[in-house]
């Protein structure tokens, strides 16, 4: 192979690598089903971590499949922090003093948390109520920074790996229309 074809090759490489979509490229070894959450404000794609959190993941999954998610909004947002969906209550603007205190009324029954999956910036992880994991049910939240404070106390299920600035501008009431799995 002459220097040029050499070259030549490397360029073509190049472009079918960018042919690729980003998203594609970012999925983690070992990862499973890809959410999409496609909100008012953008889309947000996340991996999921079934060898982890079998059992969270199930559950969002069925969720999601049930069409759960769609029509909510999101019942927190701090910036810098986190947002925070799956709440069903959240559909009905006149209940807004009340979202966040309900769920789909199946608790996950588990806290399957991993020293491998950290509250990093784009974490996908579970919430519930009080201090037992084991409660938490439909809600989770996506991180939008670090927070190391919170490894070992929230089960981490997934990571999102598409839509960051998305997620970034998300308000307090931002519909998601759609929460469907990825193709």
């Amino acid at each position: 192979m002459t220097l040029k074809s050499a070259a030549a090759a490397a360029a073509l490489a190049a472009c079918a690598l960018l042919a690729v979509p980003l998203a594609a490229r970012q999925i983690s070894p070992g990862a499973g089903a890809v959410v999409v959450l496609d909100t008012v404000r953008g889309t947000i794609e996340f991996e999921t971590y079934p060898d982890e959190a079998p059992k969270t993941v199930a559950r969002v999954i069925e969720l999601v499949k049930a069409r759960f998610y769609d029509g909510q909004r999101f019942h927190r947002s701090e910036p810098g922090f986190l947002i925070q969906i799956g709440d069903p209550q959240t559909r009905d603007m006149t209940k807004q003093e009340w979202w966040g205190r309900s769920a789909s009324g199946k608790p996950i029954g588990v806290a399957e948390i991993t020293k491998k999956r950290r509250n990093v910036r784009g974490a996908v992880a579970m919430a519930y109520p009080g201090t037992d994991g084991r409660t938490a049910d439909s809600q989770f939240y996506i991180l939008l920074s670090a927070h190391p404070e919170l490894d070992a106390r929230y089960t981490v299920f997934g990571k999102v790996i598409a839509g960051m600035e998305v997620a970034d501008r998300i308000q307090v009431a931002d519909l998601v229309r759609k929460a469907y799995l990825k193709e």
